[in-house]
């Protein structure tokens, strides 16, 4: 049976599946030994920076928003052949420490993200579940 849904999407698809999902986990202590101003300057958004820099331990927020980051894309290139750069991705909160929510490009719009963060101790993990959504 065919699925009208993926008949009607403009950008090819990579799999049958109508949902997918990614993750990402990062060792806290190498991320901040790796991190440095291009780095920075390459992957966040402004936002996201001002978001990060406001807590006592940016790091530990900067890590959270790549391994976020890097669990959504991973979640997205399964559904979806085209490529989507890291800082396309947009992590965005209501209030400090709030339920994270994804904001993707237009040419995106036919993917919902969910996306769940955590950290304990020198681990941070993430993990995004996306979904086509109906046309």
């Amino acid at each position: 049976m065919k699925n009208k849904v993926f008949d009607a999407i403009t950008i090819p698809l990579v799999s049958e599946e109508s949902f997918s999902v990614g993750n990402d986990i990062v060792f806290l202590p190498d991320f901040i030994l790796s991190f440095n101003p291009m780095f920075q300057k390459k992957i966040y958004t402004s936002e996201e920076i001002l978001y990060c820099d406001q807590f006592d331990k940016p790091m530990l927020r900067y890590a959270s928003t790549w391994a976020a980051k890097e669990a959504i894309y991973k979640s997205i290139k399964q559904l979806c052949p085209t490529p989507i750069g890291l800082s396309k991705i947009t992590i965005i909160r209501d209030k400090i420490a709030g339920i994270p929510r994804v904001v993707l490009p237009a040419s995106f719009s036919h993917l919902k993200v969910s996306l769940s963060i955590t950290h304990d101790g020198d681990y941070v993990w993430a993990i995004a579940i996306s979904k086509i959504s109906s046309v």
